[in-house]
């Protein structure tokens, strides 16, 4: 035995060899013509034995820049929030850990309730009548909300504000350009969508008006105007939300959305240098049977017990090819766990604590920032959740301003300027319920002095 997690032993290659009827491995290779093979040593390094290798990756591993010993000011999608220790400690259960598609009912009830109580929640959070069994992530989940509305309205166009995440609108143009529909931006004013500019180029070919509340910038956008604007079209109004607002903000459905989707990862969902995360999707009672992915729903066997299935199932692999609505392939069943296991740690009131601390730390942080000279907050007119913009005195590289903060142990904030050059030297900041106001002060202050 060579090692002891491959327990393959030379008489087991032996046998399997003459299973095979040949006198060796290399046979199996006989008709690769032996000019295409390669025939020198692959430019690896030597085997290492486990304590040594263990050793290199924590080598390798303690050159990321993480949460526990760097400050992070960095949101625009990742965000750095407390994850509750009983998160980790449940979804390490073996139960919910292995867990696959729970195709068969009889044995799969946990984890069919787990996911049931994750749909309750986020109903609960967005106001809408019912939410499926999640999604791959939020970009994903705005996409498939854009998908939907042309199958519900019959429409070919769909408009998306230049506010939504600018990765979720590459996502949406590419589903969009594979299934046939045409996507209009519009522009943004003050931080949030240009509600004229909406009004002007929404016509009877749109089927859904695309809106992120809190946006990109962290501005909260105006829904009850935007409402009537799309509705009067005969379109969806499709919002995505982060949940972790939701704790404090009306719900999207409260305010007449259509479709409410969003991420989960400030839900208790480690940022784990960048993903994976989990989409949530959650429609009015109109909508559900055109709603994409997997329902749970709760039912009773024939004794009368409570028991849990998948209903309403819309996937492709499910039902006839031409009557599927879209052909997302799985969830995030785990992941969904988490926000299960945040909600229902903090109930109703730790929502609200967690999301007011957001809001009261990131005022405070953008009322140091904004009071550095030459610093201004372009969008200081707007309301914001717990990230804003600032913009810093021309000439600054936020490239260079970055690498410092990096090397004094800061994360810094997003170069808005990657994505639109009219943003050029502006900087997005986050700050969540971690930000201690001594971090936020000396975040400031480093600032100011490369500045």
């Amino acid at each position: 035995m060579k090692h002891r997690y491959l327990p393959m032993t030379e008489q087991d290659e032996t046998e399997m060899l003459a299973v095979a009827g040949i006198g060796s491995v290399e046979e199996l290779f006989a008709d690769i013509p032996e000019k295409v093979r390669f025939q020198g040593r692959l430019n690896v390094s030597e085997a290492l034995d486990e304590y040594a290798l263990i050793r290199h990756m924590r080598q390798l591993a303690g050159k990321n820049a993480d949460f526990h010993t760097y400050t992070c000011f960095l949101g625009a999608g990742i965000y750095d929030h407390h994850v509750p220790v009983v998160i980790n400690h449940i979804i390490s259960r073996s139960e919910f850990y292995t867990a696959y598609t729970p195709y068969q009912p009889e044995i799969s009830q946990g984890e069919l309730q787990a996911i049931f109580e994750f749909q309750s929640y986020i109903c609960e959070l967005t106001g809408m009548a019912v939410a499926n069994a999640s999604m791959y992530d939020g970009a994903t989940a705005l996409a498939e909300a854009g998908a939907l509305a042309c199958g519900a309205a019959k429409r070919k166009q769909l408009i998306v504000s230049r506010a939504v995440h600018p990765e979720a609108r590459q996502v949406v143009a590419a589903v969009a350009k594979g299934l046939g529909f045409e996507l209009l931006e519009v522009g943004t004013r003050a931080g949030v969508t240009d509600l004229e500019e909406l009004t002007a180029r929404i016509g009877a070919d749109t089927a859904g008006v695309l809106i992120q509340s809190p946006n990109f910038f962290g501005c909260i956008e105006d829904l009850r105007a935007v409402e009537p604007v799309a509705h009067a079209a005969g379109s969806l109004l499709v919002v995505s939300s982060n949940p972790l607002s939701l704790g404090l903000l009306e719900a999207p459905g409260k305010l007449g959305a259509d479709v409410v989707v969003g991420d989960a990862q400030p839900l208790g969902i480690a940022a784990s240098l960048g993903g994976p995360t989990c989409g949530f999707f959650a429609v009015s009672g109109a909508w559900m049977r055109r709603m994409p992915g997997r329902i749970v729903g709760q039912t009773v066997d024939r004794d009368g017990k409570r028991g849990f299935v998948l209903t309403l199932q819309a996937r492709e692999q499910h039902i006839r090819r031409e009557k599927a609505t879209s052909n997302i392939c799985s969830n995030q069943a785990l992941l969904a766990l988490c926000a299960s296991v945040y909600m229902s740690t903090m109930g109703k009131r730790g929502m609200q604590e967690v999301a007011d601390l957001n809001v009261q730390k990131a005022h405070y942080a953008a009322d140091a920032l904004g009071r550095l000279p030459g610093v201004t907050l372009p969008f200081l007119q707007t309301p914001f959740f717990n990230e804003f913009a600032i913009k810093l005195p021309d000439g600054a590289s936020i490239a260079a301003i970055n690498k410092r903060l990096l090397e004094a142990g800061m994360i810094g904030g997003y170069d808005l300027g990657r994505d639109d050059p009219a943003l050029e030297g502006h900087m997005l900041i986050a700050v969540t319920e971690r930000r201690t106001k001594a971090e936020i002060d000396e975040f400031a202050e480093r600032l100011e002095a490369l500045l």
